[in-house]
């Protein structure tokens, strides 16, 4: 009698062994086994982290092995069980790869096809059409889109984490229980004392140092010691938490007239304020996207504020970005003023603070949560609707949307929900931050998320104009790497531009993005055809980086350097902004500043939203081997290689650097924004 050797390979994470029986269905072009119950005598099956071999006996060869049917059925009560892959050796010695990477839950079964990939017009037998079929039939039920809140990105059709469907369900829920880990933070930082403390004000800025914590290694306490300076002012545009705001000023927005005799003092090249900004030296920041917006009124003993800046931004002669002209809302006039470094020390200072302020909320909720979190899970939505595990660009999305659901789940559950953790100390809490998304939404579309595209439409692509912009080159970089490995596997299985446009699959895909996870609104071009090659790599490498390099730019675990620091990053403030110059004292100053509680709150957060997780995957790291042919797999070395010496040559930039920017180095990028 034939016999077949099936290899079964159980997942390491917490929980995945089973006590369960597991039975084996072999299906070939020749025929099918009998359903086998794989146990060994005296041996505990199916343990986590386990490789078991079993012997399958049949009556004749089954020709070609087409699908491994794998059934699931209680033993004592029900336990679940994480399948990594399974390997079957034929009589003839012949290995056959199926990769599973997924859990059985209950009395349950799953269809495994082997490892190649296979575009839908490749399939030629009814058998694997009809299996790729129901595949997408059971997901499209499974992963439904649902509209969290009008105006917003559809969502996974879930409100809590446990409602998931537990393959995308993190591995220890608790591990990502925001309430637990920000109690655990705060315990860490020493700051229980002042949790409770609000409506009580700081004494002075060294009073902020009672809960600041030095890490070693971080640029925290270089930050602690200049953050009243112009040059960090100015040096955080480029290189800080949120490096996506500053933009070339071309002409001067009629609702912000700063004149010559306003600024001349701070221009260096005897060159009147026009003729500076046609040399290309003049740049802008502007919060017009906070204007309007209600602040939190969830605390009625603690009235809180929020303002919508313009700030004119100066390169010196030494290259260095200062800040020259600050107006505070987007109406000019007499209770407007424009603050500039000539007035009052403390006068000038208030002013950047709204500034690092308006910047703190436009960074945590538009720059991170929507263009990173929420634009990354359309994107994962729409895969599993679309995209069987047989298909290749599957295969090579799965890793950077892992866990993406899960967080953006538990994130609606406890985070950005009506009386979640985001209200506690935060300006934009209790409704402010559902505006801005829907405000910012009208200005995200699928060019925006083009890396290149959103520096060259800001202005700020000429190296030569802004030589110390590492945002900018190190995403440069690593864009280009992901473009040419994201193209390296699309190759492999896109002959033609025609092969892609008969793929319904991935058009289906790229559809289901536009028409129902941006809802078709008429601003987000994007694409619901894709004709060419070269627009699929593009497409597919936005959304690897946006889920990857982007997002580790934008809220990388370094984010606690910048933000740790509470006057640099105030998350509310707690006076409205001044409507006149030559008011501004210390004493306006840290009582506009968040209180000991709200600052409590705040440190908490950043430090454990800047924690790595267990087991963290970094940027072409690809352990779960999805795909398994050789020519891949030399494109994932490939892609490691180029990575590896990107690594190396911001290492060898940030030597010496009293402050480093390594957001970008890949080897501190993860692969997803599950972080």
């Amino acid at each position: 009698m034939p016999s077949y050797t099936v290899t079964v390979s159980t997942g390491s994470q917490w929980f995945a062994g089973t006590d369960d029986y597991i039975y084996i269905t072999l299906v070939g072009t020749e025929g099918c086994s009998e359903k086998t119950l794989l146990d060994k005598a005296l041996y505990n099956d199916f343990e986590r982290g386990a490789v078991d071999s079993y012997a399958v006996r049949v009556e004749e060869n089954l020709g070609d092995i087409l699908l491994v049917k794998i059934e699931k059925k209680k033993y004592w009560v029900h336990d679940d069980w994480y399948c990594k892959y399974i390997t079957v050796k034929t009589p003839s010695g012949d290995y056959i790869e199926f990769p599973c990477f997924l859990w059985l839950v209950g009395d349950n079964e799953v269809v495994l096809r082997d490892g190649r990939a296979f575009l839908p017009q490749d399939d030629k037998t009814s058998l694997v059409k009809r299996h790729r079929q129901k595949e997408l039939e059971a997901r499209r039920k499974t992963y439904r889109w649902k509209e969290w809140q009008p105006g917003f990105p559809m969502s996974i059709d879930a409100n809590r984490h446990k409602d998931l469907p537990r393959d995308i369900q993190f591995d220890s829920e608790k591990g990502v229980d925001f309430v637990l880990n920000y109690s655990k933070a705060i315990e860490n930082l020493c700051v229980n004392q002042f949790m409770h403390m609000f409506q009580s004000s700081w004494s002075d800025f060294g009073d902020f140092e009672r809960i600041f914590v030095r890490i070693q290694n971080t640029i925290s306490e270089y930050v602690m010691q200049h953050w009243k300076e112009d040059f960090m002012f100015g040096y955080q545009f480029l290189n800080g938490c949120n490096p996506v705001v500053i933009q070339k000023c071309t002409k001067l927005p009629e609702n912000f007239p700063v004149t010559d005799e306003m600024v001349s003092v701070s221009l260096e090249r005897d060159l009147t304020l026009q003729e500076e900004i046609e040399a290309g030296n003049v740049y802008i920041a502007d919060y017009e996207v906070l204007a309007d917006i209600k602040p939190n009124s969830t605390d009625p003993c603690t009235l809180q504020y929020l303002a919508a800046p313009i700030c004119l931004i100066y390169k010196n002669i030494e290259n260095k970005i200062l800040p020259i002209a600050i107006q505070l809302g987007q109406t000019p006039g007499k209770n407007n003023p424009i603050f500039l470094p000539t007035d009052s020390e403390y006068d000038w200072l208030l002013a950047k603070i709204w500034v690092r302020s308006a910047d703190f909320h436009y960074h945590q909720t538009i720059t991170h949560l929507l263009r990173t979190h929420l634009m990354t899970e359309v994107f994962a939505v729409a895969m599993y609707r679309q995209l069987p595990a047989v298909h290749p660009v599957y295969k090579l999305l799965i890793p950077h949307i892992r866990f993406t659901m899960a967080i953006n789940t538990k994130a609606r559950e406890q985070l950005i929900c009506e009386c979640g953790i985001f209200d506690k100390a935060n300006a934009t809490g209790g409704g402010g931050h559902v505006q801005m998304i829907q405000k910012a939404m009208k200005s995200l579309t699928f060019r925006s998320l083009c890396f290149p595209d959103m520096i060259k439409s800001r202005g700020v692509d000429d190296q030569k104009e802004l030589p110390t912009y590492f945002y900018r080159d190190d995403g440069y970089q690593v864009w280009e790497a992901t473009k040419s490995f994201v193209s390296d596997v699309v190759h492999i299985y896109y002959t033609s531009d025609e092969t892609l446009q008969e793929d319904e699959e991935i058009q289906a895909f790229v559809k289901d993005v536009c028409s129902f996870g941006m809802q078709d609104f008429d601003h987000c071009e994007f694409p619901k055809f894709l004709k060419s090659r070269e627009a699929l790599i593009e497409y597919l490498t936005v959304i690897v980086f946006t889920a990857s390099a982007q997002h580790a730019a934008l809220f990388g675990h370094k984010s606690y350097d910048w933000c740790s620091w509470i006057p640099n990053a105030p998350s509310t403030m707690r006076r409205p902004p001044p409507t006149q110059k030559g008011l501004a004292n210390v004493n306006l100053i840290i009582e506009s500043l968040p209180d000991r509680g709200r600052s409590s709150w705040h440190l908490g957060a950043v430090w454990a939203l800047s924690q790595y997780q267990e087991g963290e995957l970094y940027l072409g790291m690809y352990p779960d081997e999805h795909f398994i042919e050789k020519p891949v797999k030399a494109a994932m070395e490939k892609f490691s290689k180029q990575l590896a010496e990107i690594s190396g040559s911001i290492k060898l930039r940030n030597d010496g650097k009293k402050l480093p920017y390594y957001n970008m180095s890949p080897d501190k990028i993860p692969n997803s924004v599950a972080v």
